[in-house]
């Protein structure tokens, strides 16, 4: 018994050390999210799943959301792809969303950039890659909105544009984030 109790001290000391570092980690990603990224519940919402690698690094909170919004992209671009394989489309519905899957392969393509140049931050030419950083992920807002505007014109079934709409609008919000992010790294 009296091996026993040091151990169960332990122990217990171990886990609530965790519990703590995981609480400030968390804690960190929602102070970040709340008082730098423009949309604060998608940002907590989308990051804190990742509190226990991100722990308190803000690159790793920027690379973090800009994967986060790599992975939103690709799957706004099957989504919109799947759309235009659908029977019964109209050629307006098929020209935006072929236009559509374009501005979203260029987002795809500028947040991957965005990341490349974040991955060079500690180079000697810091703010050239930063400022890269910056122009690609802003580029990502503008393909996403240039992907809209191309429904705004046509004859389009609302349901289709109502759907492409929500996922863009989604995709937009999380390249924001990482924008943001990355805006206030320095």
């Amino acid at each position: 018994m009296e091996i026993l109790f040091p151990i169960l001290v332990l122990l217990f000391t171990i886990s609530h050390t965790q519990a703590n570092s995981n609480s400030n980690y968390t804690n960190f990603i929602k102070s970040k999210c709340t008082l730098i990224s423009t949309y604060p519940p998608i940002c907590i919402k989308t990051l804190i799943p990742y509190s226990s690698s991100i722990q308190t690094n803000t690159i790793k909170l920027c690379d973090t959301a800009l994967d986060i919004a790599i992975n939103g992209a690709k799957n706004a671009s099957d989504m919109v792809s799947e759309l235009g394989k659908k029977k019964g489309i109209t050629k307006y519905e098929a020209a935006a969303i072929k236009d559509c899957i374009t501005d979203l392969k260029d987002a795809v393509y500028e947040l991957k950039e965005t990341l490349g140049a974040m991955n060079h931050l500690n180079d000697t030419d810091k703010e050239f890659q930063w400022d890269n950083a910056k122009t690609y992920a802003s580029a990502v807002i503008s393909d996403a909105n240039s992907c809209l505007d191309g429904f705004s014109d046509r004859k389009v079934n609302p349901a289709v544009k109502s759907k492409i709409s929500g996922t863009i609008t989604y995709v937009t919000k999380l390249a924001s984030n990482a924008l943001a992010f990355i805006n206030h790294l320095y």
